[in-house]
């Protein structure tokens, strides 16, 4: 049973519910926190992922950083930085399924937190009451207008919450197995004498609910008991540890469900640190890179359209910048890429994260003499000359 099943239920029943069923409701509590936390943990790692990328901008083929840079990389509106925009993008993106960015009087973007989509076969799908914060856009905007993205055509998010109903049972299970087999147990046996008692029920109520309760919290205690009363302890079983161990793997393995659903390795979402080399470049490959791929293309075909494209004036997300380099590790690749002549200083200083020396010499491309065509060679081979 879901939480909201449970309050449709609760609402439509009996409005003064029992002990039974508050224990319901934070037993369902609970499975929501898990829930939410693996569900956001995920959210939280794509989205502080993106966050680190640099949004590059070209004009005509170049490079260059004018306003639309420092739109999408410092400022995209008064209220957030590029960091906040983009975190609040992504997380309605996983949120809804899709998300709404438009693009105000002045020029900013902003995150719509609610729309109303009307959708069209041959024109242009209509967006109206879209509201940012507080405030509620009193008209309608068109597509071609702001920037629409869609995750899949199955909501992801209710389909991890489908598969949470039926697993979650599982852990709620498991930790009423764990909180029963550390319980004490013990027989009281109630004889004739106590029972002809007049105020029999009144003592012995006062007996379970209160004494009882007492004394079995405590850490240490003594029952005193009536005449009538004999109390057997049947004593508390001790276990180890492998009962909220099984209840973790279980927690484990919502955590590995809801990183799967988002292409994550798993032991990113986990924290684990076994084969982080390989779990990063294939979380970059098939969760980052064909995001980022949907997200610029969005934006290039909204901001600069087919013209734009024809001159080459676009955007492109580098994602380069997400894995940490360590210099010292890399200073082998680093060598070749540049003695080879595939790039120069500069290409190198800014992938590592550097700034570019200003100097013509940094922009220019080297090659060791190790390298050779093959038609030097075989001048080479056959007598004609060194190869240069």
């Amino acid at each position: 049973m879901g939480l909201i099943s449970w309050l449709v239920n609760r609402i439509s029943g009996d409005p003064e519910p029992t002990e039974l069923e508050i224990e319901e409701f934070f037993n369902l509590q609970a499975e929501l926190v898990i829930r939410n936390l693996a569900f956001y943990s995920a959210i939280n790692l794509i989205a502080n992922s993106i966050s680190k990328c640099e949004f590059k901008t070209y004009l005509r083929g170049k490079e260059i950083k004018d306003k639309e840079y420092y739109l999408f990389n410092v400022e995209p509106n008064r209220n957030q930085n590029s960091s906040q925009f983009i975190q609040k993008w992504i997380t309605k993106l996983y949120e809804n399924n899709e998300c709404l960015i438009i693009s105000d009087a002045n020029g900013q973007l902003l995150v719509a937190d609610t729309f109303s989509k009307t959708e069209y076969a041959l024109f242009d799908y209509q967006f109206s009451q879209v509201s940012v914060d507080n405030f509620t856009f009193n008209k309608t905007f068109s597509m071609k207008d702001v920037l629409y993205f869609k995750l899949n055509n199955q909501d992801i998010r209710k389909l991890i919450n489908g598969m949470y109903e039926s697993y979650g049972k599982l852990i709620s299970y498991g930790q009423k197995s764990y909180q029963k087999s550390r319980g004490s147990r013990g027989i009281l046996d109630v004889g004739a004498v106590a029972q002809g008692k007049p105020n029999f029920h009144e003592t012995f109520s006062k007996l379970m609910n209160e004494r009882f309760k007492t004394f079995f919290n405590a850490e240490n205690a003594v029952l005193p008991l009536f005449d009538g009363y004999t109390y057997t302890d049947l004593g508390s079983k001790t276990y180890s540890n492998e009962g909220t161990r099984d209840i973790k793997a279980m927690i484990d393995d919502i955590y590995d469900f809801t990183a799967r659903a988002f292409r994550i390795p798993p032991v990113l979402l986990k924290g684990d640190i076994a084969n982080i080399e390989d779990a990063v470049n294939n979380y970059l490959t098939f969760c980052i890179d064909p995001l980022t791929d949907m997200m610029q293309e969005e934006v290039n075909r909204k901001r600069n359209g087919f013209e734009g494209f024809k001159q080459g004036t676009f955007l492109k997300i580098n994602t380069k910048s997400i894995k940490h380099v360590d210099l010292l590790n890399v200073a082998t690749a680093i060598d070749k890429l540049i003695s080879s002549g595939a790039f120069c200083i500069n290409d190198i200083r800014m992938l590592v994260g550097d700034e570019p020396i200003d100097e013509p010499w940094a922009w220019q491309h080297w090659m060791t003499k190790n390298y050779s065509s093959v038609e030097d060679l075989l001048k080479v081979l056959n007598g004609g000359g060194e190869a240069s």
